[in-house]
């Protein structure tokens, strides 16, 4: 049998013992009910965004979409232990508002007692698995408004890649607009990230950053369901700031896939967090996964970042 390994990212304290791991892993096996009441028991924040009308999310619902890689490394989200240490360590940051996950990321963080006091965001739709030949057709297999709604969380989030030349966006879009309607039935955010993408002269995906083709996928995603009341958008933060002049829904700047040059991409986010509808940061690797692995400083640098825009 393999032994535990300690963890600790980056010289940091360590948040997921070994005693709190194996504690995890024993109730995973033997208890199922208790992530029905860690949902129930969890304490919920009564506002959604915090003092200065801003909100800043840890993304962590890449794997369930076989998104693993950062940078050269292929699988390094793969290793859950890591990923779970990483999250705890950004979700212990004052300024982190709370984390937008898959179910089974939630469900652990809950179990880790994590989440009180904190906005979750539920991840809805992850069957585009990322390299697949479906991909576009991004199927709902995650949460669903229902759920969401019975689970006590404060919204659901969905990814919208807008392909022209591929069939699978329509799917895509209808069921983005239902879940849009059936969000806002509930009185919950609709987090949408609306995303233009083309096929290169290989067949490889590639998302548009021309100002056009993004002012374009904001205003279809702003028009979808019957009513935009509780629709919010995560999109890239883009280079020709007049792209967010396309809507008056509350925008958080996505991080993106981590170029390897930390201070960078972070800086890449400063322009648009300074534009009237910007609320805040979504971001997941570029955070979670820094270069020097040091996961508290990285996240300090981007909530100071945000407080100095706002």
């Amino acid at each position: 049998m393999n032994a535990v390994r300690p963890s600790g990212i980056g010289g940091t304290t360590v948040h997921l013992t070994d005693e709190r791991w194996r504690e995890l892993l024993r109730v995973r096996a033997t208890d199922p009910a208790a992530v029905e009441r860690a949902y129930a028991k969890r304490v919920r924040r009564p506002n959604l965004l915090a003092d200065k009308d801003t909100l800043f999310l840890i993304a962590a619902d890449h794997p369930a979409r076989g998104a693993l890689g950062v940078g050269s490394d292929l699988t390094a989200m793969a290793d859950r232990r890591a990923l779970l240490e990483r999250l705890l360590i950004a979700l212990a940051h004052p300024d982190v508002d709370g984390v937008l996950g898959s179910p089974d990321v939630v469900e652990e963080l809950l179990l880790l007692d994590a989440l009180d006091d904190k906005v979750v965001i539920g991840s809805m739709n992850r069957g585009g698995l990322a390299g697949a030949e479906w991909e576009i057709d991004d199927r709902f297999t995650g949460y669903d408004a229902d759920s969401l709604a019975r689970f006590r969380l404060d919204g659901g989030k969905m990814l919208l890649r807008l392909v022209d030349s591929d069939a699978g966006t329509v799917p895509t879009l209808q069921a983005c607009a239902q879940a849009v309607s059936e969000l806002a039935a509930n009185g919950l955010m609709a987090m949408v990230e609306p995303l233009p993408y083309h096929r290169d002269e290989s067949g490889a995906l590639v998302m548009s950053k021309d100002a056009a083709a993004l002012s374009r996928a904001i205003t279809v995603a702003s028009g979808l369901g019957v009513t935009s009341a509780y629709t919010w958008l995560k999109i890239p933060a883009p280079e020709d700031i007049s792209v967010l002049d396309a809507t008056t829904l509350p925008v958080v700047v996505l991080g993106g896939a981590p170029s390897g040059d930390q201070v960078a991409d972070i800086a890449y986010w400063d322009g648009a967090l300074g534009h009237d509808v910007v609320r805040g940061l979504v971001v997941g690797r570029t955070l979670l996964y820094p270069p020097d692995g040091d996961v508290g400083a990285a996240v300090d640098t981007a909530a100071k970042m945000l407080k100095e825009t706002r």
